[in-house]
């Protein structure tokens, strides 16, 4: 049978991507019974996981093949079939470890007993829960993680901004003094820059801050400026000023730890521009803490998502310590707020809209999947632009990873757009407890 495969299939692959189907190449694909069981657990609901289990079930209705169940279903062109596996697989392995009364060890037992049937083909059992892997290797189970959306370089999320040294003085310069930048072909740049890249370019006697504007082809001179009383306090932050500013660049990824100023840059930039754009919108995923689920709090919608969205007011509350309480800037985001032209709310509620000249802002987006940031950015009509923030090091979701989140996988996908840009911030400007705390704890 050459290298042809048989993958089981965990429940957390399909709520993670209901597509998943289409990428295992020529492989057969298995899958227990107890995970359409389980999905069915998830069908009602407004989140992601909710319309991915209706999806899929939605497309296994659509295979009318009867021999789903015997001989497999034939997924395509270039595709394996697919199997459901009905009925309690019996799995001496399993069962002598594991009670078989636990849909995950049901899982288990299917990808043992496959093991066992087919000894000349790998059974690989794909879950993105790594207990059930550990259980899995523990009985000599061949198991992975579901990599198709995993991106293999994330070192760019560890690197302080680009240097370029030993630049021509001239060139500098010329910078300096030019309004429209110096053509990109005068450079001999010995690293690959994408579009929207910001970087620092020193010679022996000067250096100056820059960015590649893929729309003129040119290197440009960031300006340190300022946007609604906000001023940058490092290199990196007057980059994300400079991406954030200009109404060219549509997507925004901006990432870094703790107090490096991601979300409050980007409200910043977002109330300076709000001339040209009908509405801000801020919003973030909720993540439930300990047992505290959304559905156990009081009070109707805004009033249970009112916790979770504390940290936007928090820095919605620090632009406005910017200036005096009875100024009339603060009485202009009161206003805003007030005529719904400011709006914080969960992520959930835009779902289905269709966002027009609107500034929106994500954050937290490292706990999204990558169809859930592919979901937002669909929703963008004429005139937006959409900004994600997060740090790829605190996820909050059970199967994401520094890998596999949304975040990192939509910064690797459209690197090489013009309408892109990615700051990854790296110094903490909090406080110095904060910075410290961020290196050491």
């Amino acid at each position: 049978m050459g290298n042809k495969k048989n993958f089981v299939l965990d429940t957390n692959v399909i709520l993670h991507d209901s597509e998943c189907l289409k990428n295992f190449q020529e492989n057969d694909v298995y899958i227990p019974i107890v995970v359409l069981e389980e999905l069915d657990k998830f069908k009602k609901g407004n989140e992601q996981i909710n319309f991915n289990s209706r999806d899929f079930v939605r497309e296994l209705d659509s295979i009318t093949d009867n021999d789903l169940f015997t001989k497999g279903a034939d997924l395509g062109t270039g595709l394996g079939r697919l199997f459901i596996v009905t009925g309690k697989v019996l799995s001496p392995k399993v069962k002598a470890s594991f009670s078989l009364d636990k849909p995950d060890h049901q899982i288990l037992a299917v990808a043992e007993a496959l093991s066992a049937r087919y000894p000349d083909m790998k059974t690989i059992l794909v879950s993105k829960d790594v207990n059930l892997r550990m259980k899995a290797r523990s009985i000599g189970v061949l198991c992975e993680d579901y990599y198709s959306d995993k991106v293999t370089n994330i070192d760019i999320f560890e690197k302080t901004n680009e240097v370029f040294e030993h630049i021509d003085p001239a060139k500098i310069d010329e910078i300096y003094s030019s309004k429209g930048g110096v053509d990109i072909d005068n450079f001999d740049f010995k690293a690959v820059v994408h579009p929207n890249d910001c970087f620092v370019l020193k010679s022996d006697k000067s250096s100056v801050l820059a960015r590649y504007n893929p729309f003129t082809h040119t290197v440009n001179r960031v300006v340190k400026g300022h946007n609604y009383g906000i001023e940058p306090r490092n290199a990196e932050q007057s980059f994300a000023f400079e991406v954030l500013n200009d109404p060219d660049v549509k997507l925004v990824a901006l990432t870094g730890r703790a107090g490096t100023g991601k979300t409050l840059l980007a409200l910043a930039a977002a109330l300076s521009k709000l001339k040209d754009y009908k509405q801000i919108l801020l919003a973030r995923p909720i993540v439930a803490l300990s047992n505290k689920d959304i559905g156990f709090l009081p009070g109707d919608a805004k009033e249970k998502v009112a916790p979770y969205m504390q940290p936007l007011f928090d820095n919605l509350n620090v632009i406005k310590h910017q200036f005096a309480s009875n100024s009339s800037e603060v009485k202009y985001l009161d206003e805003i707020q007030k005529n719904d032209q400011l709006v914080i709310e969960a992520l959930a509620f835009i779902r289905g809209r269709s966002l027009s000249s609107v500034y929106c802002i994500i954050d937290e987006a490292q706990n999204l999947t990558p169809n859930e940031i592919k979901t937002i950015i669909t929703r963008a009509g004429e005139g937006t632009k959409m900004v994600f923030t997060g740090d790829i090091q605190q996820i909050d979701q059970p199967y994401l990873d520094m890998q596999s989140n949304g975040l990192v996988y939509m910064i690797d996908r459209m690197k090489d757009q013009n309408v892109f840009a990615h700051v990854n911030l790296v110094k903490g400007e909090r406080s110095e407890l904060s910075e410290i705390a961020s290196q050491l704890l």
